[in-house]
């Protein structure tokens, strides 16, 4: 049984080896992590110093292979939508490499 079997039918925030942050409902999981979201958003992050604001991007119903997740947790519904994530600066999140 995976681990992330709990999660199942909760909304969950996934970062990938390539820095994407999505966020969605899992709706599947298997033993190689590879991932089913449901109504699934991409927040693209924007550094302090781009004018312009960070968005949102939807992309529905969302296969995220396993060899792509870094890591995948359960969102606080509650704390996450009363965000303002356009108005959300940060670094960007660097790629990782599989060695």
């Amino acid at each position: 049984m995976s681990t992330l079997q709990p999660y199942v039918n909760k909304r969950v925030l996934v970062i990938t080896t390539d820095g994407r942050t999505l966020t969605g409902t899992l709706l599947s999981c298997d033993q190689l992590t590879n991932l089913v979201l449901h109504s699934t958003v991409e927040r693209i992050i924007r550094p302090a110093d781009d004018p312009e604001p960070s968005a949102e991007a939807q992309h529905g119903l969302y296969l995220i292979r396993g060899d792509t997740v870094v890591v995948c947790g359960l969102v606080d519904e509650e704390l996450d939508s009363s965000i303002n994530w356009s108005e959300v600066k940060g670094e960007i999140i660097g790629g990782t490499k599989h060695v």
